[in-house]
């Protein structure tokens, strides 16, 4: 009887996994690899999520420089872009996101965290001016806002000599620019401000879904 309770564990048993530190973690992340292949290759041959939704352009040279500007002051550290299929989400911002919204979005902006409301259809919510009021200082519109102030954006000046690069550089991951639209980039964004191109930026985003 003892020797049966002593016996060793078989080559390949649950106990050996168990009492095994390195087996039990390659095996934890065998099965996590697997589980996420197939929860996540399946997504790329889908058209609702590889497909543009109808109505959907790329940005604009101007949008697509307010763009990297809203990167480059993290705005997505307090802001999200997904709305949530819950009604207490679509009550407040509007129709929740859907996947065809972000094909042109590389990366995309989705977040998580939001100190400040999500901005997905924030496009056409406000008014030009109203924008620039409360990038220049947030409290003058929200007084109860602890959203810091931009008032650089207003003197400081779009970056022309890199739009068309960026255009480019976005048509090669699928992003449907014409030459055309690459060789007048430049052009476009000359003399304008940091501020007139996040505006831009942001009246454009969650217009393609009503």
């Amino acid at each position: 009887m003892s020797d049966q309770n002593n016996a060793a564990p078989k080559s390949f048993s649950h106990e050996k996994i168990e009492t095994s530190n390195f087996l039990l973690i390659a095996l934890t992340l065998f099965v996590l690899a697997i589980g996420g292949l197939v929860e996540i290759v399946p997504l790329f041959f889908q058209k609702s999520t590889t497909e543009a939704v109808a109505g959907l352009k790329p940005y604009t040279p101007m949008q697509l420089m307010g763009r990297d500007v809203y990167l480059r002051e993290g705005c997505y550290n307090c802001h999200s872009q997904m709305i949530r299929p819950f009604r207490a989400e679509t009550m407040r911002y509007g129709h929740y996101s859907v996947a065809g919204e972000f094909v042109y979005d590389h990366p995309f902006q989705w977040g998580s965290k939001r100190t400040g409301p999500d901005l997905h259809r924030v496009g056409g919510k406000y008014s030009d001016e109203w924008h620039r009021i409360h990038l220049n200082n947030p409290r003058d519109v929200v007084p109860e806002s602890n959203m810091p102030a931009y008032p650089w954006l207003e003197t400081s000046k779009v970056d022309d000599t890199v739009v068309a690069q960026r255009m480019s550089a976005l048509r090669k991951v699928g992003v449907p620019y014409t030459d055309a639209e690459i060789a007048g980039a430049q052009a476009e964004v000359k003399d304008k401000t940091e501020m007139e191109a996040v505006i831009s930026y942001l009246q454009v985003l969650g217009r393609a879904v009503k």
